[in-house]
């Protein structure tokens, strides 16, 4: 895992020193992402500097060191590709210099060219490629988006780097803020691919190559993507979990490869046990997981994923947090992600990965399996509540969702106390309940402030299937996997993530949908393969998210970093903001009356990153 920058001065006029220069601060700004050590190498005649940061975790010798280059090309790579060892046999080449997957993908390209080695590739990257015979550029981003890769053309200048940080230390940097990301942001608590914060900058989206030619041409090209249509297996049940738990395997143990210390993060949930009881399965020595805990119980998964851990053996490592050491953290998250990010389980995510890094380099997780096993509670209930609402007329939903929000989410908790924070979910059904259709009632739940239209679904899928395949493209890349790396790589920790091999993701698709949602239960097929390592009992309750009470915390002691951050003139700083909206919300919030905690977070991660890079 590293982290790499670069730049294609297109009109020739950089001198060695200023090429070399400007990729060093450029590449330096990832030293967290690589702190191991840095390279970089230029072409003046051409004008191109590549520059990296290193996290050696394969091959530590100099021998893996990059940038990388031979007679054809120079390459920088951040990621991992797992199948190295295999495609270093398949080569017919032998003057290899050391061991590790950077060598072998460069002579790769060499042989086979682009387009094939990326598709023989199995792995986690994002990589530049400078050809030096045709005098081109070439950018690619893994299959599922588990690497980041940000780019744009300021003039006469192609810049590109794994955050935007080193981006914003080339002279020919512009600092615009674009207002249509922003409510992208507002819309999604994450900015989704290809755009990014800045005007004129764009991710380079999953699966996808692009090529910079001497005039500054940019052709982009998907190299892979999920298949919703692909045919169904015809396979019984026990056919589909052995199926199932072959593939995971398969990629575990290819993951499972490194020349340092290796872990894992367990959560108690059905994903990470998973992964954990299949590291185990195929580790001679006890595996190296970590939990972090919460003294509230209703955010404490530390418990049952201690049990989980003692039955399969593992080497358990567990934190508890207390409630002010994570609010200390709160007003800092925002200096770790280059953009607004607005998922607040990016909090416990990168106190786990403080923990991780303790002790180990690279740390396997089970993110994935509720986008490709239908995990997410609304797979189930949304086409239920549709199939029900849908025969009421409009006018009498809409009559009552303003019924249901006259009474205070703490009323409601009061009166329905033998369920789980049911004011919440009465308030967040009021919100859909007049949806004109499935689409719509969708797309509203999984929006906070609506600025703009979501992509439509899929008509042609069945309407869980539509789903998933939507938050599989969106709201994993975008919004998962961008908490995860950002919260690790600031602790220069490595994270693994097998259910995205994109041979398990290919086969999870060829399911049918009822082994994902079987008798009401989902994940069914995720949980059949678990239960073989661990008893149901430890794993079998209702699903739990990963985050901390920012609702209560807003009201009490997040109270006055919070207003400051929406004060008037705070919010004036930059007018992209309606202030009145704003301030309405956290009145009603503060009050009682409403829980606006996912919209207000929104607005306090946007203001708290606008403070750090524009105030």
């Amino acid at each position: 895992m590293c982290g790499i920058a670069g730049f294609w001065d297109l009109d020739h006029r950089a001198d060695v020193e200023l090429l070399k220069v400007t990729v060093s601060q450029m590449s330096d700004t990832l030293v967290h992402r690589g702190p191991d050590a840095s390279g970089t190498w230029v072409e003046q005649n051409s004008g191109i500097a590549l520059g990296h940061r290193r996290l050696a975790v394969v091959d530590l010798s100099p021998e893996g060191a990059q940038p990388m280059y031979n007679d054809r090309y120079a390459m920088v790579f951040n990621g991992e590709v797992y199948n190295y060892g295999e495609l270093r046999q398949e080569l017919s080449y032998t003057d290899w210099r050391g061991h590790s997957d950077t060598e072998v993908i460069l002579q790769a390209f060499t042989a086979w060219g682009i387009e094939n080695t990326l598709q023989k590739m199995i792995g986690m990257f994002a990589i530049a490629l400078w050809d030096k015979q045709e005098h081109c550029l070439h950018l690619m981003r893994d299959r599922m988006g588990e690497k980041p890769l940000y780019y744009g053309s300021l003039g006469k200048h192609f810049i590109f780097g794994s955050e935007i940080k080193a981006l914003k230390q080339h002279y020919a940097w512009q600092n615009t803020i674009s207002p249509d990301s922003v409510n992208l942001f507002l819309q999604y608590n994450c900015i989704p691919a290809p755009y990014s914060i800045y005007s004129d900058i764009y991710k380079l989206q999953p699966g996808h190559y692009l090529t910079v030619n001497a005039s500054g041409a940019v052709q982009e090209q998907c190299y892979w993507q999920i298949n919703p249509h692909v045919a169904k297996v015809h396979c019984s049940p026990e056919e589909a979990v052995t199926g199932l738990q072959q593939k995971l395997r398969e990629s575990i143990s290819l993951q499972m490869v490194a020349d340092v210390p290796v872990g894992a993060f367990l959560s108690g949930g059905i994903d990470s046990s998973t992964v954990v009881a299949l590291m185990q399965e195929q580790s001679r020595s006890p595996v190296q997981t970590f939990t972090i805990g919460f003294d509230d119980r209703a955010y404490n998964e530390a418990e049952q994923a201690k049990a989980i851990a003692q039955h399969l053996g593992t080497a358990h490592t567990e934190l508890y947090c207390t409630a002010s050491e994570t609010q200390s953290l709160i007003p800092h998250i925002s200096n770790y992600y280059d953009e607004p990010f607005a998922d607040s389980s990016q909090v416990p995510t990168f106190m786990v990965s403080q923990l991780t890094r303790q002790k180990v380099t690279v740390s396997l997780s089970g993110d994935g399996g509720d986008e490709l096993f239908a995990g997410y509670n609304r797979y189930k209930f949304l086409p239920m509540l549709w199939r029900k609402v849908s025969l009421l007329p409009l006018p009498l939903r809409r009559l009552a969702a303003k019924l249901l929000i006259m009474f205070p989410p703490w009323l409601w908790d009061k009166v329905l106390f033998s369920l789980r924070n049911p004011g919440d979910k009465i308030h967040k059904l009021a919100g859909i309940l007049d949806a004109s259709s499935a689409e719509e009632m969708y797309q509203r739940l999984i929006s906070h402030w609506h600025c703009v239209d979501l992509k439509h679904l899929d008509h042609k899928l069945p309407l869980v299937e539509a789903m998933m395949y939507i938050d599989s493209k969106r709201y994993l890349p975008d919004d998962i996997l961008v908490k995860v790396d950002r919260a690790a790589m600031a602790v220069s920790l490595e994270t693994r993530v097998p259910m995205l091999d994109h041979r398990v993701v290919e086969y999870a698709w060829t399911l049918p949908l009822e082994y994902k949602i079987r008798n009401g239960q989902t994940k069914w097929v995720l949980q059949q393969v678990l239960e073989k390592y661990v008893p149901r009992n430890l794993f079998d309750r209702p699903k739990m998210g990963f985050g901390v009470p920012i609702d209560q915390w807003l009201r009490g002691p997040l109270r006055s970093w919070a207003g400051d951050l929406l004060g008037g003139s705070m919010l004036a700083k930059h007018g992209l903001l309606n202030a009145k909206a704003v301030n309405k919300k956290w009145q009603e919030h503060q009050s009682g009356g409403r829980n606006w905690q996912y919209h207000l977070w929104d607005i306090l991660m946007f203001q708290a990153w606008y403070e750090v890079n524009h105030g």
